[in-house]
């Protein structure tokens, strides 16, 4: 059992967390999720004692083994594998004793210890997490100080996993992870015999390895069971009591604040007047849950161009002379949502580069059509943002020539309106400055997205607003994300990167995953025969599915804000001095008609609500 005991802390004067309080039950696996900024990095860094709290305290059992990645990646000449295996400090200890102990009893009991702790079975433990992380045979031997820091942050993950801590504690693990390596890691968090607590965006993580989400929100943190799709269905259950609640309050506050302007004055009521006032300062109001409305954005449409975008034919690509790619055959047309496919290091940033005219063809043939324009999208172009500049200042500057009307609209389409478009970048969230870094390519209407790994900086709903913006989008996208909740609801082709070329892969999201956890067999040919009917109707399908889904969604919505008018109406009937302020003063007769509309409206909601549940549990058991 690990228990938050009351935790605030401040900082630069201002609560980060605020009496947070929770009790994660013992093993549990623990998903902290919460907006960008919200204190999810804080709360942990106060569990591990990183961060003293001001009030309250972190209370463990005694003796638990903690592990936490440091900031700083590992140095050095050492080798991942040995850097690995140095992190079981207890079996490097007693293998160093065992070597200089005299003592045959002492030297037995050494040896009892290193196979109760499976010492000697540690270095094909090391080797499979470091393959499963990206790590070949090869890489495993070369020092450190060859890797890049993203590399380097794997290997302080792998050691990290390797010595198995009682309580591990993970933030945001897959922002250094390709795909592949964020599936494996998933399927390793799975079985792992310890608690857990990651902070992660990665819906399909927290769906299938998290058994708790632990939700922080203005300073406080509220423990729901299940995975994030529980959380999200408890969470709007929540949203609706509140607002019952809120308008119960708000009509019991307006009938307490009448009473006592009515009655203060006179001597016989003037006590209970009074005591009414004094109930009133003690009410604490319910707050509805907020909503912010800046997540929602949309990429501008671009005009009409005619099929292909691009054709490669044989082309090679790479640096200084040596290729990276050859043999490189692909078409992308104007309604093309493709997913590139492939390990960190096997050439899909290379590809999307070329495909932005970054680089050019060493060999083979390139052919773009001449009045296309590409948006192309790093995480360099969020780190390189000006801190010291606004989001307005950014955009008028690369939309040079335009009106101060043209620039803003581009700025509002993505949440930058009023003070936030004059806001300072270095005050913006990681989130907000990644879509002020997609604001900006796609100014101009690109024909073609080429996005690598856009969501490293995004929350779970600022994903969910980018696979929306994505699919409402008119022009073709290229896509590179760890994120295979946004690959299955975007793409509808999937190209593999690897062996030195790019290939259609012949399979789904599904096969892919199989493959990669060697649960199927590898699908990574080229088919022979034209599958782009099948990937438009796989794509198809999985927009049904989510439209049903939101219709049902919708619905329940609609049900829970009529309740909630309902009651209003209801209370107003029959305690008109109760009223809320949108109901006094209407007679009998009004309020009736009011009521009369709403139970049909809530009579329609439920029979949309009926037909969607049946659609999807139809379309659900077909998809089986």
């Amino acid at each position: 059992m690990l228990t938050i005991n009351g935790i605030t802390v401040r900082l630069g004067g201002r609560a980060i967390l605020e009496r947070a309080t929770a009790s994660l039950p013992a093993k549990s696996r623990v998903g902290l999720i919460g907006r960008n900024g919200a204190g999810k990095s804080t709360l942990m860094k106060v569990m591990i004692g990183q961060l003293e709290a001001d009030e309250g305290s972190i209370d463990m059992p005694r003796k638990t083994r903690v592990g936490y990645i440091a900031q700083e990646a590992p140095n050095g000449t050492a080798t991942p594998f040995d850097t690995v295996l140095a992190a079981d400090t207890e079996r490097a200890e007693l293998l160093a004793a065992s070597e200089t102990e005299q003592d045959p009893d002492k030297l037995g009991d050494i040896h009892e210890r290193l196979i109760a702790i499976d010492a000697y079975t540690a270095p094909a433990r090391a080797a499979r997490i470091l393959i499963g992380l990206g790590f070949d045979e090869e890489m495993q031997a070369q020092p450190l100080d060859s890797f890049s820091g993203g590399w380097k942050m794997r290997v302080a993950l792998a050691a990290l996993l390797f010595s198995e801590p009682d309580l591990l504690l993970l933030d945001e693990p897959s922002n250094h992870l390709d795909l592949e390596a964020t599936l494996w890691l998933e399927n390793f968090l799975r079985a792992y015999p310890g608690q857990l607590v990651v902070i992660s965006h990665e819906r399909d993580l927290l769906n299938n390895v998290v058994d708790n989400i632990l939700h922080l929100e203005g300073g406080k943190v509220m423990l729901y069971a299940g995975g994030y799709d529980a959380f999200e269905r408890q969470r709007a259950e929540r949203a609706a009591q509140l607002a019952a609640a809120k308008a119960s309050q708000d009509a019991q506050r307006a009938k307490l604040q009448d009473y006592v302007a009515r009655n203060s004055a006179r001597a016989s009521t003037a006590k209970q007047a009074q005591s009414r006032a004094k109930m009133l300062a003690r009410m604490q109001p319910i707050a509805a849950l907020a909503e912010d409305q800046t997540l929602a954005f949309d990429f501008p449409s671009p005009d009409e161009l005619k099929p292909p975008l691009i054709t490669l034919d044989l082309a090679s690509v790479g640096y200084a002379d040596k290729p990276v790619l050859q043999r490189l055959n692909l078409r992308i047309d104007p309604d093309d949502r493709i997913a590139l496919l492939g390990r960190n290091g096997n050439g899909k940033t290379t590809l999307a580069r070329l495909l932005a005219a970054q680089l050019a063809p060493m060999a083979g043939a390139m052919a773009a059509s001449g009045k296309m324009r590409v948006g192309y999208f790093t995480q360099y172009q969020v780190e390189e943002l000006d801190g010291s500049d606004t989001p307005l200042a950014h955009m008028t500057r690369v939309m040079e020539g335009k009106t101060q009307g043209a620039v803003r609209a581009q700025l509002g389409r993505f949440g930058f309106s009023g003070n936030k478009a004059v806001t300072q970048v270095a005050k913006l969230s990681g989130g907000e400055r990644a879509r002020l870094a997609l604001a900006l390519i796609t100014r101009d209407a690109p024909h073609l997205l080429i996005l690598d790994e856009p969501t490293n900086h995004l929350d779970v709903d600022a994903r969910e607003a980018l696979v929306q913006a994505l699919n409402g989008f008119e022009g073709a996208v290229v896509l590179v994300s760890h994120d295979r909740h946004m690959l299955e609801l975007t793409a509808d082709r999937l190209v593999l990167v690897d062996d030195g070329t790019a290939r259609e892969y012949d399979g789904s999201m599904d096969d892919y995953v199989d493959m990669i956890l060697g649960k199927g067999p590898q699908k990574d040919r080229v088919s022979k025969a034209d599958k782009k009917e099948d990937r438009k109707a796989a794509a198809a399908a999985r927009e049904a599915a989510a439209k049903i889904k939101k219709d049902v969604s919708d619905a329940e919505a609609d049900l829970a804000k009529y309740e909630v008018v309902l009651s209003a109406i209801d209370r107003a009937m029959f305690d008109p001095q109760g009223a809320a302020s949108e109901y006094k003063g209407l007679t009998m007769s009004e309020l009736s008609q009011r009521r009369g509309k709403i139970v049909a409206a809530q009579e329609a909601a439920e029979a949309r609500w009926v037909a969607a549940s049946e659609a999807l549990e139809a379309f659900e058991k077909a998809a089986a």
